[in-house]
């Protein structure tokens, strides 16, 4: 039996939009069968993916994972792919609804396409195979294949390319082969469906951290924070809000809530007894802040600055409460000071606070300055009568109505004379940076470590594994090597060597930073990430679990292919000031273009691994509510996502004869898949009784996965379609009586201005019946790139906030607030968003958006 007589036990009804549908019979002269089939006219839009464009990279535009549990149906895709066992299982029930309008030869012949057509949802390049790398291009609705496997795909079932895909003009193509394969096949021949499966090369360390050639770790990042002047810090409250607070150079620190935007009030504001200035490399300021492990009951804070008493510089480490009257600010009159210490030059003031597992606060402070710690006989870090060079720890439990803090009882020199009984550890430089290991997530190991980057002196920057009682060399060595000689050939020493040393031509001053231990990027953990603020190195090091050993390798911002998804970018501004997690674990860090405390060029960067995620759900988390006081300022990012560049450079003149121009890609050698005979068999003497149906049987519902909400539909056209609106009534439905020509639909958009200019204006919305208005908080250029699309403007130019272009009058409700877009949903509706109705702003608040036809277009 040929291959499009095996399609032909189907009788499916495919019926046009016309109230007169008129068929024809196509005959089928091996089995003698007849199918009735419409006619149309055959329009198809085809896009075709651009070549040579293609990276790891789902439907929901984010990288592929590793499935939680194995999957049953598409198991070709079982360790890696896009698929959990949830969808695995829904595509498999759509496999065999579809299988159920065959007989067994149908099966026999056409299950292996249509399993494998289905399956592509779950291939690690989905997003290539269905052109849904480009969010402003509509989907395909079938993966794109390679044209061989087109040809075999239409001589043994091309009647079943309507069963699918939910369009009723697929069977005008059926008979052509050339036009058949047009609107399936993909023209990149590296990555088509069934290439991209066999080739190698793509497929060879796919879920892995991605490397370049010399082995620099590919990573990307995404903007956080902006505006910051020489942010120094970053802390979560580890209350279940997931709220963080950025600390500037200056005194200032800022709330910011999970959803990114930030509390107009500072939730501390020490800038009248911070000591700094604005020279650039000034090393003195507010330099850290620590919550009390315990922040939900114990409502304290822990500050570390610069401070001026009598001319005489000094550090000062302070206690602070939270006010009774807003949860997202200090009570400014509540500082209690717990220790000052003189300060003998002005750099090299240290700035560390962190609270270990044990529970006990730890100080880092400075040598004291200058160069090579002259102070005394043997220097200041190697003296314990001094807290200078040290790490401190100390008890600030039970303090109330006691002294600021207590000595805990196994400190390592309590009771040695003339030792500083606060002192941890000793032998320290200038460390910049400590974290505390959060553990494996599994097994635990690693937990309550204490990592710390030393600031080196002439040669050598080093990364310190902090314990009790240990000596860490200062002066007698720097990093690995001696510094003092006299010093450093003493017996008596017993110092405990770095982790890790680098030399002054990979960086002058270590930054140090966290080993991560979140949940998104499972590729990362174990991994310690830290930097260097001189070079603006990222840098990583991994620990060997059997021998303890660390192996260095440096970090390096993907290209612009690596990191091409939503809210990413691959460039960052060079001094790393500090390193900062959030709640959950995941990696930032904070680094600034311009080394000034008065500069607003600081950003906070989220580490993002493209290579590999976490699987869907795992790593949800719901906020507990913030209950603010004040604004909130909407966060804006300034960087330019790497999925948004476009080429800046002029295309060089090709030589003639010339060849379509693709990107650059590692060739491999294919072979081409070997053409399947059409499978024939013997008519059985009596018909299957799945074979033929007596009345004709209603195709499927559909099984596809929801159309998600950056997903448009195409539109498109029908032999009775009416033009207009596009989706305003179902296709081929007519219409109701009653139905009024131009009514409005919940989702539309209109501009208001009062010179009734076309490309701008207030923002109203109509749903419930009602047109209404939307403030402007959280509301940003995705939001209007949504609104500008729906008015017929390829580009938004400008959001206009505070009621710029306009205010809606009394009888004009507010119906949106807080709207977050991701800039590429159908309307504001499909965009996140509070209840309809439901605000806290009032007209005086109403957005507006300028819209046009070109990105850079003069207002």
């Amino acid at each position: 039996m040929s291959g499009p007589c095996v399609a032909a036990s189907l009788v499916v009804f495919l019926k046009l939009s016309t109230s007169q549908p008129s068929y024809r019979v196509l005959s089928c002269a091996m089995r003698g069968m007849t199918v009735w089939r419409a006619q149309s006219v055959f329009l198809v839009v085809l896009v075709i993916s651009q070549q040579g464009n293609a990276h790891p990279q789902c439907l929901d535009y984010k990288p592929p994972f590793q499935p939680p549990e194995p999957l049953l149906f598409c198991k070709e895709y079982a360790k890696f792919g896009c698929c959990d066992s949830d969808r695995d299982n829904q595509i498999s029930q759509r496999f065999y609804q579809i299988m159920d309008y065959f007989d067994q030869t149908g099966i026999m012949a056409c299950g292996k396409y249509i399993r494998s057509i289905l399956c592509q949802e779950c291939s690690p390049y989905a997003a290539h195979l269905y052109d849904a790398e480009d969010a402003n291009t509509p989907m395909r609705e079938l993966p794109g294949l390679c044209g061989n496997y087109c040809q075999d795909f239409w001589l043994h079932c091309r009647y079943t390319l309507s069963l699918l895909i939910n369009n009723n003009q697929t069977y005008a193509i059926e008979e052509d082969r050339s036009k058949f394969c047009k609107y399936l096949e993909l023209k990149d021949p590296e990555y088509c469906y069934p290439n991209v499966l066999s080739n190698a090369e793509l497929n060879a360390n796919l879920g892995d951290v991605k490397a370049d050639p010399e082995g620099c770790i590919q990573l990307c990042l995404e903007e956080v924070a902006n505006g910051l002047r020489n942010p120094v810090a970053m802390i979560h409250a580890n209350d279940g809000t997931h709220r963080f607070f950025v600390a500037e150079q200056l005194g200032y620190v800022w709330t910011y809530l999970a959803n990114g935007s930030r509390i107009d009030r500072p939730f501390l504001n020490l800038t009248r007894a911070v000591l700094t200035s604005p020279w650039a490399g000034d090393e003195r300021g507010f330099l850290c802040i620590a919550l009390h492990p315990r922040f939900t009951t114990v409502k304290k804070a822990y500050v570390y600055y610069s401070v001026s008493v009598k001319k005489q510089e000094k550090i000062r480490i302070s206690e602070f409460l939270v006010s009774d009257s807003d949860m997202n600010m200090l009570d400014h009159s509540s500082e209690r000071t717990l220790l000052e210490v003189d300060e003998p030059a002005s750099n090299h003031n240290g700035g560390q606070l962190l609270f270990g597992s044990d529970g006990y606060l730890y100080i880092f402070i400075g040598d004291g300055g200058k160069a090579g710690d002259p102070f005394g006989k043997f220097g200041n870090s190697q003296n314990k009568s001094t807290l200078l060079g040290k790490a401190l720890r100390i008890d600030v439990d039970n303090n109330d109505y006691s002294a600021p803090y207590s000595i805990p009882s196994d400190n390592p020199f309590v009771g040695e004379t003339d030792a500083r009984p606060e002192i941890y550890a000793y032998g320290v430089r200038n460390m910049w940076r400590c974290s505390i290991d959060r553990g494996d997530p599994v097994s635990g190991q690693g937990h309550g470590r204490m990592l710390c980057g030393d600031v080196g002196q002439n040669k050598y920057e080093e990364v310190d594994l902090i314990q009790k009682g240990g000596n860490y060399g200062w002066r007698a060595k720097e990093g690995f090597s001696c510094y003092d000689k006299k010093l450093c050939t003493n017996s008596s020493l017993n110092d405990i060597l770095p982790i890790f040393a680098y030399p002054h031509k990979i960086g002058k001053s270590v930054t140090g930073g966290y080993i991560y231990r979140g949940c998104q990027m499972p590729n990362l953990n174990g991994l310690y990430i830290f930097g260097d603020f001189m070079s603006g190195r990222l840098m990583s090091l991994k620990e060997d679990p059997e021998t303890g050993k660390w192996s260095y390798k440096e970090i390096c911002m993907g290209a612009d292919k690596t990191c091409s998804f939503p809210k990413l970018i691959n460039s960052y501004y060079k001094y790393i000031i500090s390193f900062g997690e959030d709640e959950a674990g995941e990696l930032y860090f904070l680094a600034t273009g311009a080394a000034s405390a008065t500069a607003r060029a600081g950003v906070v960067y989220k580490i993002v691994d493209p290579s590999r995620r976490a699987p869907p759900g795992k790593c949800n988390f719901k906020p507990t509510p913030v209950n603010i006081k004040g604004k909130l300022i909407h966060f804006s990012p300034k960087e330019e996502y790497v999925i948004n560049k476009k080429p800046t450079t002029t295309a060089i003149p090709k030589p003639k004869p010339t060849k379509p121009s693709v990107t650059p890609r590692p060739r491999v050698q294919h072979t081409t898949p070997r053409r399947v005979p059409p499978v024939t068999t013997v008519r059985p003497s009596t018909p299957h009784p799945r074979t033929l149906h007596t009345t004709p049987r209603p195709r499927p519902p559909s099984l596809t996965t929801p159309r998600p909400p950056y997903w448009t539909t195409p539109p498109r056209t029908t032999t009775n379609t009416q033009t207009g609106r596009p989706g305003k009534r179902g296709r081929g439905k007519p219409r109701r009586k009653g139905d009024r020509r131009g009514r409005s639909r919940a989702g539309r958009v209109r501009l208001v201005s009062a010179d009734g200019q076309k490309d701008r204006g207030r923002v109203e919305i109509f749903a419930r019946g009602e047109w209404g208005t939307v403030c402007d908080d959280m509301f940003n250029i995705q939001a209007a790139a949504v609104v500008c699309r729906q008015m017929g403007f390829p580009v938004a130019l400008r959001v206009a906030k505070r009621a710029e272009l306009g205010a809606g009058d009394i009888g004009v409700r507010i119906l949106l607030d807080d709207v977050e877009c991701e800039g590429t949903e159908r309307t504001l509706l499909h965009c996140k968003h509070p209840k309809l109705g439901k605000n806290n702003c009032s007209h005086d608040e109403d957005v507006g958006v300028v819209c046009g036809h070109y990105e850079h277009a003069v207002e």
